[in-house]
Order: structure tokens, then sequence, then C-alpha cells
């Protein structure tokens, strides 16, 4: 009787462990991708977050994959298991890396994010306190907190100008370090292959995801006279429909808040034309976007509080998701 009990038992196991294993297969995801599919294409198509699923993807077809982990036409490629609702962004600090998708109201686009300057070159200076103000560093900061919000809407998010160690920071002194780099390249000095670097960073990857929605964002700070206050400008390139309808959404968001919150300031930002190299050269729509003096005292606040950085942000994202979202999603 002990004899069949155990015999029973150990059968019941072997039929779990085989249920598991091929439940565990048959929710297994693959696909074959099609003539002039890049990875990052492939994964949008088939439903991922590039910047999610990228190396895992990779590490998990290994042995399929062509040099420089090229797709091969006619072969079957497994894709990892989805983490649902999450994804991890260990740029934005251990307090903030896991970001919970909230919404899916920007699933299918993609955007890459270009903070001004970085590694030897702080950009424009101001002080305050005798501590030194870095536009690099500010411009980083609500680099990563608009894609942050980005993701949060279920974005895929390519964050070009990267820092190992910052994260998200709430403080009001942001410290000047030159540790910056472009996905992981050292940034030169000079300004013209500085701004080759993050460009061709740009279209590196929009030649494997071009589809659908792709815009790229620049984000600087201005330095002019200590008693010049301006607002919020936006440039986008010559003729550039998309680039000119982005810059006239976000400019008209800055509006509408400003409305709100500083009603008797109002709000004179522009939306124009400009043949700055990063919008020349690069291949996606673009927005260039100068936040304010760094210089002027009050233009400081809109930096120097965490709340103003995560408002900008904020607002930036409100205006992406309705041009998304009422123009076809092209």
């Amino acid at each position: 009787m002990k004899r069949n009990a155990l015999s029973y038992i150990i059968i019941l196991f072997i039929a779990l462990c085989c249920q598991s294993a091929f439940a565990q297969e048959a929710k297994q995801v693959t696909a074959q991708p099609q003539a002039g599919d890049g990875l990052g294409a492939f994964l949008l198509r088939n439903g991922y977050n590039v910047q999610q699923y990228k190396q895992e993807f990779i590490d998990l077809n290994k042995a399929r994959l062509g040099k420089d982990n090229q797709l091969k036409l006619g072969v079957t490629y497994v894709f990892p298991p989805k983490k649902e609702n999450t994804v991890f962004q260990p740029l934005f600090g251990k307090d903030e890396q896991n970001v919970k998708i909230l919404s899916h109201d920007l699933k299918g686009a993609t955007f890459y994010l270009v903070s001004g300057h970085g590694g030897p070159d702080p950009g424009a200076m101001g002080k305050l306190r005798g501590n030194d103000l870095c536009e690099d560093e500010y411009a980083y900061d609500i680099i990563l907190r608009l894609a942050r919000q980005l993701i949060q809407h279920d974005a895929t998010v390519h964050i070009i100008i990267q820092d190992p160690n910052d994260g998200i920071r709430d403080d009001e002194i942001l410290k000047l370090d030159e540790d910056e780099t472009c996905e992981g390249e050292a940034i030169p000095l000079d300004q013209i292959k500085r701004l080759r670097q993050r460009v061709d960073a740009v279209n590196n990857h929009y030649k494997t995801e071009r589809k659908g929605y792709c815009r790229a964002i620049f984000i600087h700070l201005d330095s002019r006279n200590v008693d010049k206050r301006i607002d919020i400008f936006l440039y986008h390139y010559t003729k550039s429909v998309l680039g000119e309808r982005l810059a006239t959404a976000m400019r008209d968001k800055f509006e509408e808040k400003y409305k709100i919150h500083q009603p008797k300031r109002g709000f004179t930002g522009t939306v124009s034309e400009r043949g700055l190299y990063v919008l020349k050269e690069s291949f996606p729509p673009c927005v260039f976007l100068e936040l304010g003096n760094l210089q002027n005292d009050l233009d400081q606040q809109r930096f120097l509080k965490k709340d103003n950085r995560e408002a900008i942000a904020k607002w930036m994202t409100e205006a992406i998701v309705s041009d998304y979202t009422k123009n076809n999603k092209k």
C-alpha cells in the first residue's frame, strides 16, 4: 500500500512537471523577421518595448543572430516573456528605476531624447549663492523626467546622453560632473564632433525603428544677459511639418499652463525655424527647446525647483500625447 502510494505521488509529480513545461512552451512567443527588419522594428512589430527587451532578446537568440546582432530572414526567433506593467531603467536612479506603465496612450511611439552638452562641456553657466549652475546638469534632469513620463504612457524611449550615477535628482543645486556619455561613448569636447556623435546615435536607432511615430527632442538652457528674462522657445527644422506640429503643440500647452499657474505674467514663447546642425542632420522629425536664461534669477527658479522641472516634463508629455493621438499617430 505504501509502495503504491509512493508510486502515485511520483507519477503525479512527473505529470505536473510536464504540464508546467508544456504550458511554458505554449506561452513562448516566436516570429520570423520581414525583409528590411532591423532589431528595433522587429521587436516593436511584435509588441515589445525596444529599450526594455532588446538585450534580453539578444541574449536569448545569440546563436540565431548574424554579425552585429543582425536578424536573418527565414530564421525563427524567440521572444522573452513580458514583464507586465513595469519597465526597468537604471538611468533614473535606484528610487525611480522601476517605472509602472500607467496607460497605453503612446504605445507604438518612439522617442530619442538628447540633453545639451555633457562630458567635458557643461554648456551655459549661472551662479547662485556661490554655486555654479551648469546647463548640462539641469537639461539632463529634465530629459530623465520627460523620459520617465513617456515610458509611463508605454512609449519606447532612447536616452542618448547618459550619466551612469546621477539619476533623477531633487536637489536645487545639481553638482557638475564630467562622466556623461553618448550611449557609453566618451563625449568629445570639439563641438562639431560632439553634435555629430549624438546625431549619429539618434539616426542609428531611427534606421531600425522608423515605422510609425518617431520624434527626437533636444533640450537646452540659454545664456543671455543677466537681466534678460525669457520664456521657452521651440525650434524645428526648415519645412519640417511634423517637427513644427509638435513644437506648436508644446508651445500651446505651455501657454495654457501659464494662464493657470501664472495668469498675470503671460507667455511669450515662440515656435520658429532654425537651421541648427542637430535639426538639419537628424532623420526623425525634431523639436529643439531653449527652456530659459540660466543667468537670470527669476528664470533660474524654473530649473532649481524639482517641482518646476517635473512640471516642464509633464507639460511636454501632455503635448506629445495630444499630438500623437490627434494626428493618426504619424
